[in-house]
């Protein structure tokens, strides 16, 4: 969801074909031979192809933004990305949305979005966000029956920026093509160049040097994000902004032995506690109560955590009632978690007493077990009843509007992607052996390189897949020069991790990222 959602990509064998309605022809298809002759051999010509050729379905089409009728046209299509040899190696599905231009108006800007995974597929920014329409939700409350709505999307980007919404290699109707495999583009900094290679191919056939750009990636589309800044720097691509939604930007602090992810999903957990009711008092001011948190987390908690068993039990002790008194979690169960909640037992623990968990994505969610008495959640509501409205709408809207049709499946999560991500990222100068992700700095890099890129984080106070603490220490972290930090802002939402679920939530987001835009042209 930008996800971390899971999968398995199918035999490299089965690549896409180009749709019917594109110049291509489509292969011819071969007829079984009689039953009582066995099984007929599949030849390769039975096969869907992606194809090499670049394909491009246009339309027309209008959206109305705060009143104002905007026309645009739609490209779904392909972009082929080679190798250094000139070799196709992938084939890149994306759909773009480009505002009609009068004679010598200036460039548009043009923004690349993507969702994360690792393997995800762009659908869910594509059919929520910013795009021309939108899947109809309100979360928290549970999605509707089919047949779903997709309706104008007045909180659209569309007036301040072109867009194009781009599908990882493995998921939507993005391929390998020949016999390049698909764990080619499957890890951190190999999935970084397959995008700045796509994004490359984009400005350059639609003649959009020039134009100012910016990138939009959520959850691990954040660490995709935070490395392509500087990869398409150091291209020769400049960016005007950066933005970054519900984001992990390092890895490395979730490897097992580290106490730092406890520290920074205490104020989510407060969060969560505060919204469902369970603290002694419901905060006043959730802002300053989470700032509240916060401190703790930073002072007595991680110097607690710090002294691992050598702590005291006064001190032990001491430190689960503060817990306690901001989570809702009963004193004797942290300390038997020797004040280290993981997030699978905060889900269950929380609403134990209700026979409910609460969701990962978006923690307003309830869902109820089979098993009270278990150890972890069987699943997420705030996942599963979110995932088939944009599953049904992306397959509909492609083929009814955009008139995209071909013989490939579409994967919201390409198969086995996320199971074989290669995770070792080589950050920019340095002669350390490649360790597990950390790009925020590589964004330091392309900051520093570039003293106008901008960056915006974009965070929702009950995502719980990743907390916004664990993105404000990433990003303090970044080291940046007292004279950059005017170019990092932040904005918090009443949202789980996709935040334009919620239509109010979307609404404000929109403003705020108008706002940005102006300010990083």
């Amino acid at each position: 969801m930008h996800r971390t959602l899971l999968g398995l990509f199918a035999s490299v064998s089965l690549l896409a074909q180009a749709p019917a309605s594109f110049a291509q022809s489509a292969p011819e298809v071969k007829k079984p031979e009689a039953a009582e002759k066995g099984p007929a051999k599949v030849s390769e010509a039975d096969y869907a192809k992606a194809p090499v050729v670049e394909a491009a379905k246009t339309s027309r089409h209008t959206v109305t933004i705060n009143g104002q009728t905007i026309p645009y046209t739609a490209t779904a299509g392909t972009l082929t990305l080679r190798d250094d040899e000139g070799k196709p190696i992938a084939s890149m599905f994306y759909a773009a949305y480009v505002v009609d231009r009068a004679k010598g108006e200036a460039e548009r800007p043009v923004t690349f979005l993507y969702n994360g995974g690792p393997g995800s597929s762009s659908y869910w920014l594509h059919m929520g966000s910013f795009g021309p329409v939108r899947v109809l939700t309100n979360a928290p409350n549970p999605a509707s029956s089919p047949p779903f709505q997709r309706v104008n999307n007045n909180e659209s980007l569309l007036d301040k920026s072109d867009l194009v919404f781009l599908d990882a290699i493995g998921a939507g109707y993005s391929r390998p093509l020949g016999d390049t495999p698909g764990k080619t583009f499957w890890g951190v900094d190999q999935d970084i160049d397959a995008f700045a290679k796509a994004i490359i191919r984009y400005i350059t056939i639609n003649h959009r040097w020039n134009s100012p750009k910016f990138i939009f990636g959520e959850s691990y589309g954040t660490t995709r994000s935070a490395g392509l800044a500087y990869a398409l720097q150091d291209r020769g691509v400049a960016l005007n902004g950066v933005l970054i939604l519900s984001s992990i930007l390092n890895y490395g602090v979730r490897d097992s032995g580290f106490d730092h992810i406890y520290q920074t999903y205490l104020p989510s957990y407060a969060a969560t506690a505060a919204y469902h009711n369970k603290l002694a008092q419901k905060p006043a001011d959730l802002t300053a109560f989470l700032k509240e948190v916060r401190d703790f987390a930073n002072g007595a908690y991680v110097a607690a955590l710090a002294k691992g068993s050598d702590i005291s039990d006064a001190e032990k002790l001491s430190v689960a009632q503060q817990m306690s008194n901001y989570t809702g979690l009963s004193v004797d169960f942290l300390i038997r978690a020797n004040l280290r909640v993981d997030l699978s037992r905060f889900r269950k623990e929380l609403l134990r007493d209700q026979r409910l968990t609460v969701g990962r994505y978006d923690s307003r969610f309830t869902a109820i077990d089979v098993d009270a008495a278990g150890e972890d959640p069987e699943y997420d509501a705030s996942d599963v009843q979110v995932s088939g409205p944009y599953t049904a709408t992306i397959h509909d809207y492609l083929e009814r509007d955009l008139g995209f049709t071909t013989d490939l499946n579409y994967f919201p999560s390409g198969p086995g992607i996320n199971q074989a991500w290669d995770w070792k990222h080589k950050a920019p100068g340095s002669n350390r052996p490649a360790q597990v992700a950390n790009t925020a700095q590589d964004l330091s890099v392309a900051m520093r390189q570039n003293p106008k890129l901008k960056l915006y984080s974009l965070n929702g106070l009950y995502d719980m897949a990743t907390p916004f603490f664990g993105t404000e220490y990433d990003v303090s972290h970044m080291q940046l020069a007292p004279s950059l930090k005017g170019n990092v802002r932040f904005a918090y939402y009443p949202s789980g991790h996709m935040v334009y679920l919620n239509p109010d939530a979307l609404k404000q987001m929109k403003a705020d990222v108008a706002n940005f835009y102006d300010d990083a042209k």
